[in-house]
């Protein structure tokens, strides 16, 4: 095929090698990488808590320093889409399906299972509870990918480089990075984000599984899964084929329309005041203890230890290993944006409205609990929401939205993937030929049918916490030289001057 780099090819060796090897030998491939995966959270977890801190003040330092005004892109470019549909397509590429699989099981269970410190059941385990809700899904995650997301969109539209991982390097790597060692860089990043995205095309398999199977009785099982993959993959392939402002853009649109109109339902006929008192109080938690929460490892507790290599570490390095995908496809559609603007824009609206989501479903299954109308507690994560709305009106209707909203998400997370993964496999190009998005699309669904055949998604949901690890030493780099890029933005005369020697006679 022409244009295609050898990324490609590279990529698709080690994807066969890893799938091989979770088919042949199952059991195998799940013990090693949950050694893997356990080294790397015990003995990294310091390192993922100081670095998503560290990006998050960054990012503010991006919002209110001096260089906020530099357009991404030439000076007279403005944004390709309107703020309502950029914010729509960046909240569904960065959260998609997770905000559906855990809107109320995760709230839930730091509530009635394992609260981070307080004993369970009680009003101590309710606010931690989604103080923490608002942590994994708040602000470090959004300036991580906004981070990423800043430098591959400067690099691409106002320095005209290749939309590619290492293209953002050369500040410091210069032209090594058009030879093997880009390659290597580049390899790392769509590897991560093919089993980053069949990883969620597995659970979002499962979890419309048990929806159908819940309203209609469809059996669950490999075989229903295949089906309900089988059936996305071809949906998913058309938008991809039809490009960004067709498919990915009003998918992105009625992905936002459906899931207000389910947050509203929630709203409405649940405990509507309780579940405002508990956001504006648990949002004033959450930004009191920031600080402490951003920090915090344990050292002392073997349990509370224990429950944040479970959560917190786990969440940091499952955002990492996304980062590849989320961040190109957000920095692909934010072209013409200045960087204050899309920093704020990044930083703000996913957070406020993850943060509203978690409240509204959370809270409404805690309540439950709590009033004993529904023992939520006992539920599958995947069928917990499910559950709760069978305690309200209009259960089957509400759940049937439901089951739609998370195959749209299913649909959106895929085809922006196959756009990115097209994007890093044609040495940038950032209108991919559609039959590279076509077996793209393909294997990632291919990769989730063969793993879920044998029961490999746990395996597969490791392999990629351990891919998060070096990739998050690429990121590092990336903000290095991203820095270095920026200071030719600055004006001369704000520029340090250099001493020169005086002569000596």
């Amino acid at each position: 095929m022409r244009n295609i780099s050898n990324v490609f090819y590279i990529t698709i060796g080690f994807i066969i090698l890893a799938v091989g090897y979770g088919v042949v030998a199952a059991g195998s491939f799940e013990a090693v990488t949950t050694s893997i995966k356990s080294f790397v959270s015990s003995s990294f977890g310091w390192y993922y808590m100081l670095l998503l801190s560290f990006l998050l003040v960054l990012s503010l330092f991006f919002v209110f320093g001096p260089f906020g005004k530099i357009r991404l892109g030439k000076d007279t470019d403005r944004p390709t889409f309107s703020t309502v549909t950029w914010i729509s397509m960046l909240f569904s590429a960065g959260m998609g399906i997770g905000l559906v699989f855990y809107g109320a099981a995760e709230p839930l269970s730091h509530y009635a299972i394992s609260p981070p410190t307080a004993e369970p059941l009680t009003d101590a385990a309710f606010k931690e509870a989604m103080r923490y809700t608002f942590f994994h899904w708040g602000l470090h995650v959004w300036a991580m990918y906004g981070i990423i997301a800043l430098s591959l969109a400067y690099f691409q539209f106002r320095k005209e480089e290749p939309g590619l991982i290492s293209a953002t390097l050369k500040p410091i790597f210069g032209k090594k990075m058009e030879g093997p060692w880009g390659v290597f860089v580049d390899v790392i990043a769509v590897f991560a984000t093919a089993f980053g995205v069949a990883t969620s095309l597995g659970f979002g398999a499962v979890q419309i599984n048990a929806g159908l199977n819940h309203l209609f009785g469809f059996t669950i099982g490999f075989t229903s899964q295949l089906v309900i993959i089988a059936v996305v993959t071809v949906l998913f392939v058309m938008s991809a084929w039809s490009g960004l402002n067709k498919g990915i853009k009003y998918l992105s649109n009625a992905n936002m329309i459906l899931a207000l109109f389910i947050m509203a339902f929630v709203l409405i006929l649940g405990p509507t005041l309780f579940i405002f008192n508990v956001f504006t109080d648990s949002l004033g938690g959450y930004l009191a203890n920031l600080i402490s929460m951003s920090f915090r490892t344990a050292p002392l507790n073997e349990t509370h230890r224990e429950w944040l290599e479970s959560w917190t570490i786990f969440y940091w390095a499952w955002w990492i290993s996304w980062a590849p995908f989320v961040s190109m496809f957000i920095a692909r559609v934010s072209k013409g944006r200045t960087i204050r603007e899309f920093m704020i824009g990044v930083l703000v609206a996913p957070t406020i409205l993850g943060a509203f989501w978690f409240t509204t479903f959370g809270t409404t299954a805690i309540n439950m609990q709590m009033e004993g109308i529904a023992d939520l507690a006992k539920a599958s994560t995947e069928l917990t929401i499910f559950e709760m709305f069978d305690a309200m009106p209009f259960s089957f209707f509400i759940s049937l939205v439901a089951v739609i909203l998370i195959a749209c998400f299913f649909i959106t997370s895929a085809d922006s993937a196959t756009f990115v993964l097209g994007m890093q496999s044609t040495y940038g190009s950032l209108t991919p030929p559609n039959n590279v998005k076509i077996i793209w699309g393909v294997i990632q669904s291919g990769i989730a049918v063969i793993l879920l055949s044998v029961n490999g998604l746990t395996a597969l949901q490791n392999t990629i916490i351990i891919a998060a690890l070096p990739f998050s030493f690429i990121a590092l780099m990336m903000v290095i030289s991203f820095v270095k890029a920026l200071q030719s933005e600055r004006p001369k005369s704000e520029r340090p001057k250099r001493k020169k020697a005086k002569d000596t006679v």
